[in-house]
């Protein structure tokens, strides 16, 4: 009987010790949802590829204006041809601008892989309305810019007289300007909108709207169309995805805690 007491005397004692610790932990102060609103907008990263895209446009217009006084110098023998021999030397005017439309596709690539890797990041963040909106927008410019490419290979094989080869390179270049241009510009304000607003992630959106909203009434889950399965499909991985880089956050800010106190 005396062990049995004795037994049932450490037992509580153990479960009483196990109590105060979650107590411990639970019993802490709690951070109201206006602070975390607050440090989430203060740690907000926004995405610098505003200015790459008003850099690259600003190339586009440069490219088009020097591709034109060139064919129009040099080409189309207006002349000055003593001036483009002495400028560009023993190259002719439509190989040079081949040669820049090269250069300018590159810039193009470079552009598309970094506005790549910031929005993947920014998805990673919990961004992932801003993700859906301007993916549609991350590979227009490399495929007309590659559209271009070919056109050019088109003219170029069909061996023109040097009056039409230059006005359809020419026409080539305008369109090329036409249909990049306002991509780039769109793409632009998007970010530049983005970058103003400094929001939380989508998901403490939701929260917050849900916490204090007026009718008080559950939020609505799921899906009602079957078509948009896959849209639901790829809204639950962006999200897994961002809750499994906020858990790896979240363990390295209780661990810094911990250490410090």
């Amino acid at each position: 009987m005396e062990s049995k007491g004795t037994f049932n005397t450490q037992a509580g004692s153990s479960v009483d010790m196990t109590r105060s610790d979650d107590e411990s932990l639970v019993d802490g102060p709690l951070i109201s949802a206006d602070a975390l609103h607050s440090a989430i907008r203060r740690e907000f990263q926004g995405v610098p590829t505003a200015c790459h895209a008003a850099l690259l446009s600003l190339f586009h217009v440069v490219f088009v204006v020097l591709s034109v006084c060139v064919a129009v110098l040099c080409v189309l023998k207006s002349g000055r041809e003593d001036v483009c021999s002495g400028v560009l030397g023993p190259v002719q005017g439509d190989s040079v601008v081949v040669f820049g439309k090269v250069g300018l596709w590159l810039l193009v690539l470079l552009f598309t892989w970094c506005m790549q890797h910031h929005h993947s990041r920014a998805r990673c963040r919990g961004y992932l309305r801003f993700y859906r909106q301007t993916r549609g927008l991350e590979h227009l410019p490399l495929t007309v810019h590659s559209a271009g490419n070919v056109m050019l290979l088109v003219v170029m094989a069909a061996r023109l007289s040097p009056t039409v080869h230059t006005y359809l390179l020419l026409a080539i270049l305008a369109l090329e300007l036409l249909v990049a241009l306002p991509c780039l510009l769109c793409y632009s304000v998007s970010v530049m909108r983005f970058n103003a607003d400094r929001a939380a992630p989508d998901v403490s959106q939701e929260d917050h709207s849900h916490n204090f909203s007026v009718s008080g009434l559950p939020a609505e889950t799921g899906f009602r169309d079957i078509s948009s399965l896959e849209e639901v499909v790829e809204k639950q991985a962006d999200l897994i995805e961002y809750l499994k880089q906020h858990n790896r956050s979240l363990s390295r800010r209780l661990l810094n805690l911990s250490a410090q106190h």
